[in-house]
């Protein structure tokens, strides 16, 4: 038999029936075991084999300072919370991508507490960028919704869109590496455009509309062109600044509000792409 046959795993704590925490033989690191049923009945000190045919997902934090992080959310934050995170954290790594970025095991359980205190005090939950998430982030919040009816069947309580709306940003950050409050202002940046574009235009465009979810979509990757510095040429801009005068007008506006946010300069290749948009839309409306 092989040695990592031969090791085992000491519990350290069980957070749910299937999340449990446990100590790695020589490295004496904590790391989270997910699995059906692998918490069911087990004590703190008891042991599984590393080859434990329920172990289903393993995750270790590298990060020292996310590992203090982690310790602090296990004294603040109730264990079953905990769990549940993990369990949808497991449910992130098997549905979309097992590379995920580890600081979702401290984000997650703390913006879940946090929900679930306002949600049994009665305080409302409001998300104002709701519907930009549901279409910029579709897979998100899908997955997003099953996660809500995960909390929902461990805590007994409804999950109202707005928070599945909230859990969608979470995992849209575990998944892209970009912290939740940078997903949260680039989603305000583009529903900061869209008003922008409707109060300069007098057009109120229709949220349900395939126009708006073109639009979005577009000034989505434009924003994130600008934010990562990837810039890309525009053979047709010469024409665009001669022909769509208005729409050109337009976009070096919208540009002076990104360069604005996110202190980046918007170069004129850019600017052409969103006036090219922003024309087409003025000639639908």
């Amino acid at each position: 038999m092989s040695r990592e046959k031969e090791k085992t795993y000491a519990i350290t704590r069980v957070l749910n029936h299937n999340v449990v925490l446990v100590e790695e033989p020589g490295s004496r690191q904590e790391i989270v075991l997910f699995g059906k049923g692998i918490g069911f009945g087990a004590k703190t000190g008891n042991t599984i084999p590393a080859q434990d045919s329920r172990v289903e997902k393993r995750f270790r934090l590298e990060n020292e300072n996310h590992q203090k992080q982690y310790q602090n959310i296990l004294s603040q934050v109730d264990p079953a919370v905990v769990g549940i995170a993990e369990e949808i954290i497991a449910l992130i790594a098997s549905e979309i991508t097992p590379e995920l970025n580890e600081h979702v095991h401290v984000a997650l359980p703390d913006h879940i507490q946090f929900a679930i205190y306002r949600l049994n005090n009665g305080m409302e939950i409001v998300n104002p960028f709701l519907f930009e998430i549901q279409t910029l982030y579709t897979k998100e919040y899908a997955l997003a919704n099953r996660a809500a009816d995960m909390i929902k069947n461990a805590f007994d309580l409804d999950i109202p869109d707005s928070e599945i709306g909230f859990l969608a940003l979470h995992i849209h950050s575990a998944i892209s590496y970009v912290p939740v409050k940078k997903a949260v202002q680039f989603t305000n940046i583009i529903t900061e455009l869209v008003s922008l574009i409707e109060e300069r235009t007098a057009i109120t465009i229709e949220r349900s509309t395939i126009d708006y979810v073109r639009l979005i979509t577009h000034l989505r990757f434009a924003v994130e062109r600008i934010r990562q510095q990837k810039f890309i040429k525009n053979p047709l801009l010469d024409r665009v600044k001669t022909t769509m005068p208005e729409a050109y007008q337009l976009a070096t506006e919208l540009a002076q509000y990104i360069s604005k946010r996110l202190e980046i300069a918007v170069p004129e290749d850019e600017v052409g792409y969103m006036a090219l948009h922003l024309y087409r839309l003025l000639q639908q409306n």
